[in-house]
């Protein structure tokens, strides 16, 4: 996002925050209906008993409901709110637009062509168990307070693989000001950032690349920030208003409301139940403990060890993988395994044990000059540097294109032909099979897509713009560019045991 339009969007939210919180605690549903005529004393009629017609035996039941994906958060308090014309209507922090999760499950259905379920959820209950509630979702206006055993509670269910969703329903300052700290309670790991335009969660079943918000012309794009856990946005935050435009409203009764419009906010909807369904198996998957090493352990020196290099930006992108690939590695090769993955940071931590380093990520990252002096000094005396650009996002491949030309200036990345050793070290992969993603981008790619620097003529940087270890947990990662599960394991094979023996 350009500086111009960031800077926009700080002075608007200041203005909003100049109104009291308690001014946007408003009903954003549709409004009530006018009053009813009422009938006049002589007209009086017994009221109908219940059911008004009973259900006969032989008449079918009501079908099944259908399965729960959401569960929208009771939170705060509730109270009542009188109309201009002397009507009145309850408000609740939590339920300011009533329909708004159940307009959006129809929605989902006909695109689907499945029935997925929604209901309230109160925490002082909840099951943390993301098979059972999928996604949890909380909406409102007002500041947003979790307790030290609810923030206990949700760190459970983001561990075991559930989605949170906070949406400032109305562009409330005072309600995405709470969401964002509420996320650094949950993940203090990890930092909220802006997921990038070409990340899944835009695109899964329709394009929302384009989206506008009310009284915000500069706005020309959807703005969502998250927090990763694995590859998986555990936490997503809107702090422009989703719910209204779900139940095909706008929201008259706040001037300062910034809201997404109908249009926008149905596609952002109907993509997030999307990757919520479609990237439920990953999260599980990448949620299940993992043995880490520690930088300092001794080993046998003929010994793999998996090192991973930290960096800044999200650099953890699939948990597991590695171990699911050294375990193949140790049942086909005759290679020593080890089955720990070690996380290093270079100028920290001594690299001079590993003969290899391995480096992913989802978004932006920066080495400093330790760093840099540290991976440039391993590189040169002959270790191997394995890069991944998780999920095949152009954010990443941007940034790390930028890194390797500062750590390494004057050395040029270059295509690695698909006869060369490293494609035959374990096995065959000279021919691979690709994700639709990217298929739909290069239909006639079958050959590995790797690049690398090479010193002395052994190739010492190997990078793949296509995500590699996705394939390594053999889950589905709808959308993201990447090599299929059997290419994938065998190509990364190839590449651990060219980096020990080269």
């Amino acid at each position: 996002m350009k500086r111009a339009t960031v800077l926009l969007l700080v002075q608007s939210f200041a203005a909003l925050a100049v109104a009291g919180e308690n001014d946007w605690f408003v009903p954003l549903g549709m409004p009530p209906r006018a009053a009813p005529r009422h009938i006049s004393g002589g007209e009086g009629v017994p009221p109908l008993p219940l059911p008004a017609t009973p259900l006969r035996r032989t008449e079918r039941k009501r079908d099944p409901s259908p399965p729960s994906l959401i569960g929208k958060v009771v939170w705060g308090e509730s109270g009542e709110y009188k109309y201009a014309d002397g009507q009145s209507a309850q408000v609740a922090d939590w339920n300011l637009c009533p329909d708004d999760i159940a307009q959006l499950m129809r929605k989902a259905g006909r695109w689907f062509g499945l029935s997925y379920g929604s209901q309230p959820v109160s925490l002082a209950s909840f099951d943390p168990d993301p098979a059972t509630t999928p996604v949890l979702f909380f909406s409102g206006v007002r500041t947003l307070r979790l307790d030290d055993a609810q923030v206990a509670l949700l760190r459970k269910y983001i561990a075991r693989g559930g989605m949170i969703v906070f949406d400032s329903i109305a562009g409330s300052p005072y309600f995405y000001a709470a969401s964002v700290q509420a996320v650094k309670q949950l993940v203090p790991e990890e930092p909220l950032r802006v997921l990038p335009p070409d990340h899944p969660i835009f695109h899964m079943l329709c394009d929302a690349s384009s989206a506008r918000v009310a009284k915000q012309p500069e706005i020309a794009a959807p703005i969502l920030e998250g927090v990763y856990v694995g590859s998986h946005v555990a936490c997503l935050v809107s702090r422009y208003g989703l719910g209204c435009g779900w139940d095909d409203h706008e929201v008259p009764l706040l001037e300062q409301a910034r809201y997404y419009d109908v249009e926008s906010a149905n596609k952002l909807g109907i993509n997030i139940v999307a990757y919520a369904i479609g990237y439920a198996d990953a999260a599980r998957q990448e949620a299940r403990p993992e043995l880490f090493g520690l930088a300092d352990e001794k080993r046998p020196t003929d010994e793999l060890v998996f090192a991973q290099v930290r960096h800044g930006g999200a650099w953890n992108v699939h948990p597991g993988a590695a171990a699911t690939l050294l375990r193949r590695m140790r049942q086909e090769t005759a290679l020593n395994v080890s089955l720990k993955r070690v996380a290093v940071d270079p100028g920290r931590d001594a690299l001079t044990v590993y003969p290899f380093l391995y480096l992913e990520g989802l978004d932006e990252f920066a080495w400093d000059d330790n760093a840099r002096g540290a991976l440039r000094a391993f590189l040169e005396r002959g270790g191997t540097l394995v890069v991944n650009n998780g999920l095949g996002l152009a954010t990443f491949d941007k940034a790390f294109r930028r890194e390797i030309g500062l750590l390494l200036p004057g050395r040029q990345m270059a295509a690695i032909a698909a006869d060369q050793p490293l494609f035959k070290a374990v096995h065959a992969a000279g021919r691979v099979q690709y994700t639709p993603a990217v298929l739909k981008l290069r239909p006639d790619l079958n050959t590995p897509a790797l690049e690398g620097i090479a010193f002395d003529g052994d190739w010492r940087v190997i990078y793949s713009a296509y995500d590699l270890s996705a394939a390594w947990l053999g889950c589905d990662y709808p959308l993201a560019r990447g090599y299929e599960a059997q290419s994938g394991s065998e190509l990364g094979m190839n590449l651990l045991l060219y980096a020990m023996t080269h």
